[in-house]
């Protein structure tokens, strides 16, 4: 394989791509999926909240907080680190 070109597998189908080409869409389907799980935590929450509701229980503490970025905990490591 050329150095400029990667394999990538389509299901079951191995095709040669310029590695520029590979990256971009690889980025694009995480970015993608990232949207994605994001958008699955959101509507988790309303529905755990809904559930606990029904069953008279008190809101979950602490339910609706948010994950750290990957940038956020890079500089948190590199506070912890010193």
């Amino acid at each position: 394989s050329p150095p400029d070109k990667a394999m990538v597998c389509f299901g079951n189908m191995f095709i040669e791509l310029p590695k520029a080409k590979t990256r971009e869409m690889l980025r694009q389907d995480q970015e993608e999926l990232d949207e994605e799980i994001n958008n699955l935590r959101k509507e988790l929450r309303v529905k755990v909240n809904r559930l606990y509701e029904a069953q008279g229980k008190p809101e979950l503490k602490g339910f609706n907080l948010n994950p750290m970025s990957a940038e956020e905990m890079k500089l948190i490591n590199r506070i912890l680190e010193g």
